[in-house]
């Protein structure tokens, strides 16, 4: 969806809206073409995606993650001032703030179901 947004205000840019814009660089590489890439320049990778196979670990990653982008999206809302903007914008943010809840949830039940009070000490996967 953010991709999307960010098309549909780039995509009637003239010479001169790019370059006053600072988007003259990024134009050069891709025209107004969609490259999804985080604020700083960093292009998107796989590598974001850390899974260890830890059920617990792996929770509290994908709280993080949930938590980050609701962060990226409050930034983004802090900028914009256009409607059509903001509102896909904030549906985002609801849906990750949805998506913490219910990860938190599934850590809950994890940790109330392991039969160790030192329940950092294994790998709740294997170690039975």
């Amino acid at each position: 969806m953010v991709s999307t947004i960010v098309y549909q205000l780039t995509r009637n840019l003239s010479t001169e809206d790019i370059k006053k814009a600072g988007f003259d660089t990024y134009f050069v590489d891709h025209t107004t073409a969609v490259y999804p890439q985080a604020a700083s320049g960093e292009p998107f990778s796989a590598n974001m995606f850390a899974v260890t196979g830890d059920l617990l670990a792996d929770l509290h990653e994908d709280l993080s993650a949930e938590q980050k982008a609701r962060l990226t999206y409050d930034n983004i809302l802090r900028y914009a001032d256009d409607p059509d903007v903001r509102d896909p914008i904030k549906f985002l943010r609801a849906r990750e703030v949805v998506h913490y809840q219910r990860f938190g949830e599934a850590l809950r039940i994890a940790t109330d179901n392991l039969n160790s009070k030192n329940f950092y000490a294994f790998n709740p996967e294997f170690d039975r």
